[in-house]
């Protein structure tokens, strides 16, 4: 009763506050979800159903309320390859593998692994979207005239510059918003010969339907066209999902349920798929900008997506004439902000092996334009790297006796040192028949580790020692009977 009472909170509480934060979101929303739509070569219909299905699905069963969850870039540029060598219809069945793969991700309670995702991982991460995000805007601009130039400058200008000028209530608008609605009219107005939002592909002019399945073939060949694509869209829709929530619980003060987000998002990339949109994730810059203006609630979210879709399908005649060169200069500016220039500094006094993390995550993505490689190959090197650190610290000490050699451990024994650990111990460089292995500042961490010690006990019984180990902590010695089978020879 308590749990329905604080899900009922979280629709009710300010009304009036949250749908006017949701309105602020959504024409943050407009322009990006539009602009991520012609990154990934799809109908901007297909990313505008995605972010309306998106939104409601998320706003019911996630677990981070007034957060605002779209068609993202992150994912548009994974999706990009799959669209262009295969179609829309592969794209969705990709995106309904993304789905059940975040929905078995909730499931088994794995929100958690987003703590073995280091700093310098999420910075690679944040780095190497931005740059893709800004190369993806360069064939826009190949053999563009004067006018797009000009116009391009003017974009960015305003982007840049309105939201700095001293005018009451200049930032009650977004200025990519303002963008829009300026260079629109000067192209129509002046006749400009520029590109617009209608030669990229169809918008909306209903409420999105149900489509059902995809119309591929379901064959162990769509699946293998389809399975990388789909675990990379799960992959980093799930990290910046989880980022986002992270930034919105720092905002608010307020925890998530990170394993509920999980699903969450699996179950609304699932209906946003059978309902022909892309799949997504959060967003964290109008996530932040729903937090600001003042959405605590799940109201928001929902509303975020339901005023998005009416904005589209009743000004479908204005937006159609938006120029292109007016989206290129806003992810121009979502390229710039989302890039950390602060990691540029701190490669110069933080630690190396950080350092090498953070620019091995932003090559292998740019190598393979695939974010979840890049943090799979930043996550495995910080696991590398800690390794070693740790294994670095494992010490043993040696105090001989006539009657008795004692050696006392110190650190954690794991198989990145258990080599070292066994040729700690030298029998022939023991003279007493007594030895005593002190294990009271160490533990044994895995199968390796108790490998070793085995191997050490029964080394120095082979030489005629009689060996005692003391010390051992209770989950060394129940790790040890468990790999020993009950057998342990101490």
């Amino acid at each position: 009763m308590s749990l329905l009472k604080t899900e009922l909170a979280q629709w009710r509480a300010n009304p009036v506050r949250e749908l006017l934060a949701g309105a602020v979101a959504t024409f943050a929303l407009i322009p990006e979800v539009i602009a991520f739509s012609f990154v990934a070569g799809i109908d901007p219909q297909v990313g505008l159903f995605a972010s309306f299905v998106l939104s409601i699905v998320v706003a019911v069963f996630g677990g981070r309320p007034a957060m605002i969850t779209a068609a993202a870039g992150s994912v548009a540029l994974v999706a990009a390859p799959l669209i262009a060598s295969h179609g829309l219809p592969y794209l969705f069945a990709a995106g309904l593998l993304a789905g059940l793969v975040q929905l078995l991700f909730g499931l088994l309670r794995m929100g958690v692994l987003l703590r073995f995702v280091s700093s310098s991982v999420r910075t690679g991460f944040v780095n190497a979207l931005a740059i893709l995000i800004f190369a993806a805007q360069l064939p826009q601009l190949a053999g563009a005239n004067t006018a797009s130039w000009a116009m391009l400058v003017l974009g960015l200008a305003i982007i840049w510059g309105l939201p700095r000028l001293p005018l009451p209530g200049v930032k009650a608008i977004p200025s990519p918003l303002i963008c829009i609605l300026v260079l629109s009219a000067l192209s129509v107005g002046l006749g400009l010969p520029l590109k617009t939002v209608a030669d990229l592909g169809q918008l909306p002019s209903s409420l999105p339907v149900f489509a059902g399945l995809p119309e591929v073939p379901w064959n162990a060949e769509t699946l293998r066209i389809i399975a990388m694509p789909a675990l990379a869209i799960a992959m980093v829709g799930l990290l910046e999902s989880l980022m986002t929530a992270r930034v919105v619980d720092e905002m608010t003060a307020t925890p998530s349920n990170k394993n509920r987000e999980c699903t969450g998002l699996g179950l609304a990339n699932i209906g946003s798929s059978l309902f022909g949109g892309i799949a997504g994730c959060g967003m964290i810059g109008q996530a932040v900008g729903n937090v600001t203006y003042g959405g605590r609630g799940r109201l928001s979210t929902a509303f975020a997506g339901i005023f998005l879709l009416v904005l589209m399908v009743l000004l479908k005649p204005w937006v159609a004439q938006v120029p292109v060169v007016a989206l290129v200069a806003i992810m121009l500016v979502v390229a710039v902000v989302t890039f950390d220039w602060g990691s540029l500094r701190a490669l110069l006094h933080q630690p190396r092996l950080s350092s090498l993390v953070m620019l091995a995550t932003v090559v292998v993505t740019l190598a393979t334009h695939n974010l979840a490689a890049g943090v799979g190959i930043g996550v495995l090197l910080s696991g590398v790297f800690f390794a070693i650190k740790v294994s670095g610290v494992l010490e043993v000490h040696h105090e001989a006796g006539s009657d008795s050699h004692q050696v006392q451990v110190a650190g954690q024994v794991f198989f990145a040192n258990a080599d070292a650990f066994i040729e700690a111990f030298d029998p022939q460089q023991m003279a007493a028949e007594q030895v005593l292995i002190d294990l009271g500042q160490a533990r044994l961490w895995d199968i390796t580790a108790v490998g070793a010690l085995d191997t050490v006990v029964k080394r120095l019984r082979q030489h005629g020692k009689q060996v005692r180990v003391v010390g051992m902590d209770a989950g060394s010695r129940n790790l040890m009977r468990r790999v020993l089978r009950g057998e342990v020879p101490l």
